[in-house]
């Protein structure tokens, strides 16, 4: 599963991890993505939902079908 937010958008972002010798290993900083079921009332079902943490404040700010509509725009499957 890749690690990005369908309503934000937040992707993994990269960099390097210095040790104390300063020596640099690749690394990434995935965002907090979390797997969340919300009623959807106008179709009657239930949607899954991969938020980040951002993400699901944004939902229980504008509503479900506001942000249903919104990952719907960004051309993504719900």
């Amino acid at each position: 599963m890749s690690a990005h937010c369908m309503l934000t958008g937040a992707r993994p972002g990269f960099g390097n991890t210095i040790s104390h010798s300063h020596r640099r290993t690749s690394r990434r900083f995935d965002p907090n993505i979390q797997t969340k079921r919300y009623w959807l009332p106008s179709e009657g079902r239930h949607v899954r939902l991969r938020l980040s943490t951002k993400g699901i404040t944004t939902v229980d700010a504008i509503g479900v079908e506001a942000a249903v509509a919104r990952i719907r725009a960004r051309g993504v499957k719900v």
